[in-house]
C-alpha cells in the first residue's frame, strides 16, 4: 500500500484543523516507513499526537454545542483506546500490529477527515468559532440545543426536518 499523502483536497478551510490533520499524515508516514528499531517510538509519537488533536476537536465540539456524547467524539475515543492497545501489544513484541493498524489509519482518517470532521468545520465556521482563541464570533448561529448523534445527518434539527427516527431507521433498513 502507498504510504497515505497530505494533499489540498483533505483541507477543511480551518488552519489550525487543516495543520493539525497534515501533522497527523506526517506522523503515519513515519510509522509506515519505521524499521522494527524505530516503529515503537514512531508509533507512540503518533498516539500522543493522536490524543491531543482528539482532545482539541473535543473542546471545540464542548464549546459549540455538540453533546459529549455525540458519535464524532465517541468516534474519537475508541480510535484512541485501540491505538493504545496496539502500543501494549506492540511493546510485548507484536510489531507488526502497529504496521497493520497503521494501514487502516490511513483509510481511517480520510472518511473521519472527509465525513466527521468537515461536518465540524463546517459548523464551526457557521458559527464563527476562532479554534486559536476560543471565541465564538456568531452566538446566535449556537444550536440551541447540543447537537446529538453525528452533527450532521442525524442531528435532532435534521430529524425534525426529515421525519422521526424510527422513520428514518426504517427507510435505511429497507434500502
Amino acid at each position: 500500500m502507498v504510504a497515505l499523502q497530505w494533499s489540498e483536497e483533505m483541507a477543511l478551510d480551518l488552519p489550525l484543523m487543516d495543520q493539525t490533520h497534515q501533522e497527523f499524515v506526517e506522523l503515519l508516514q513515519a510509522v509506515e516507513t519505521a524499521d522494527d528499531a524505530s516503529v515503537l517510538a514512531a508509533w507512540k509519537a503518533l498516539v500522543a499526537h493522536t490524543d491531543a488533536h482528539f482532545a482539541q476537536e473535543d473542546r471545540w465540539m464542548a464549546a459549540t454545542r455538540f453533546a459529549s456524547g455525540n458519535c464524532h467524539s465517541v468516534q474519537h475515543k475508541v480510535v484512541l483506546q485501540v491505538m493504545r492497545e496496539g502500543t501494549e501489544r506492540a511493546e510485548n513484541g507484536e510489531l507488526f500490529v502497529l504496521r497493520e493498524m497503521g494501514r487502516e489509519l490511513q483509510a481511517w482518517v480520510v472518511q473521519h477527515t472527509q465525513l466527521m470532521d468537515a461536518a465540524l468545520a463546517l459548523h464551526l465556521r457557521r458559527v464563527g468559532y476562532n479554534p486559536e482563541t476560543g471565541e465564538v464570533l456568531s452566538p446566535d448561529h449556537l444550536p440551541a440545543e447540543p447537537i446529538h448523534g453525528c452533527g450532521g445527518a442525524c442531528s435532532p434539527r435534521d430529524e425534525e426536518a426529515h421525519g422521526e427516527r424510527g422513520e428514518l431507521a426504517a427507510a435505511t433498513t429497507d434500502a
